[in-house]
């Protein structure tokens, strides 16, 4: 996603909507387009869950298929905000806050960083390509904008959605990993995403959060079995 990894930084703009999911679901269509693609199946991981439900909110002919993964909408998730989400979550809130994120990350990036992530689950290559970007301090800054963009504009664009009945119109899928926190924090996450998506479906997986390194065969059935 934008400023993610060895992408593009965007420069930074007061109210942080060069992050938004907007933008970066703007990005992926046009590159699709570009690359001859003007329709096509989205599948968006944690932070990357939020911008594949943009990308089929704003750009209905766009998206074929929507996937979700680990993630409920963010304003799902800040309106049921309790002192469990503000124990697990409160780097949400840490990282809106000016300046200070930057200056405490890069002085240790592996040691803030590095806690989930090891190269035995992630795998060699994909920790070592990790590591090189959060030792990259505009990729860090990236990062967080995209968190404080999530608690402003995001937030005002999916409030905006549910006061005009917007939903998701193409065939949805929920999945999420048993070893994270959707059902501790929501119980039931498909009742979250039933309100936003008209074919909704889904199940949970085997896995920790990192889905993709950790349990890459379950995860490429189940999107076989959507998709195909």
């Amino acid at each position: 996603m934008r400023g993610y990894g060895q992408s593009g930084k965007a420069r930074i703009l007061p109210d942080h909507s060069q992050q938004s999911k907007r933008a970066v679901a703007a990005d992926f269509v046009r590159l699709m387009n570009a690359l001859g693609h003007p329709r096509f199946a989205a599948v968006g991981h944690d932070r990357g869950s939020y911008v594949a439900l943009r990308l089929a909110l704003d750009h209905p002919h766009a998206v074929s298929h929507l996937v979700v993964l680990d993630g409920v909408p963010i304003s799902e998730a800040l309106a049921r905000c309790d002192a469990k989400f503000a124990r697990a979550w409160y780097h949400w809130f840490f990282f809106a806050q000016p300046d200070t994120p930057e200056r405490v990350i890069n002085v240790d990036p592996d040691a803030w960083y590095t806690s989930k992530a090891r190269p035995e689950s992630m795998g060699a290559e994909n920790y070592q390509e990790f590591r090189q970007a959060i030792h990259n301090a505009a990729t860090v800054r990236a990062m967080l904008e995209d968190y404080r963009a999530g608690l402003g504009v995001d937030r005002e664009h999916e409030e905006a959605d549910r006061r005009a009945g917007r939903t998701v119109g193409c065939p949805t899928l929920f999945l999420w990993s048993t070893q994270d926190d959707m059902e501790n924090l929501y119980g039931d996450p498909l009742a979250v995403w039933a309100a936003w998506a008209d074919d909704l479906r889904g199940h949970p997986i085997e896995s920790g959060h990192h889905v993709a390194e950790e349990n890459p065969d379950d995860l490429t059935a189940a999107l076989h079995d959507f998709l195909a």
